[in-house]
């Protein structure tokens, strides 16, 4: 694997790593049973920082295939 696999490889796993940070404290929210006004902005800032995740990790992940 050269350099720029490598670099795209630990992209793709720090993304990863994010996603799945998100996924967790969304799903945290979700249980609550009444969510105060900061944890209803939190909870939409994290539905779009997981969404941008998901749409960069779909890009690197193409962006390798087609490199391969």
């Amino acid at each position: 694997m050269d350099e720029t696999q490598d670099s795209l490889s630990e992209e793709l796993n720090r993304l990863h790593t994010e996603h799945h940070r998100y996924a967790q404290r969304l799903n945290e929210l979700i249980e609550k049973p009444y969510l105060s006004a900061e944890e209803q902005l939190e909870e939409v800032r994290l539905k779009k920082l997981k969404l941008h995740a998901k749409d960069l990790i779909y890009a690197l992940e193409r962006r390798t295939a087609v490199a391969v």
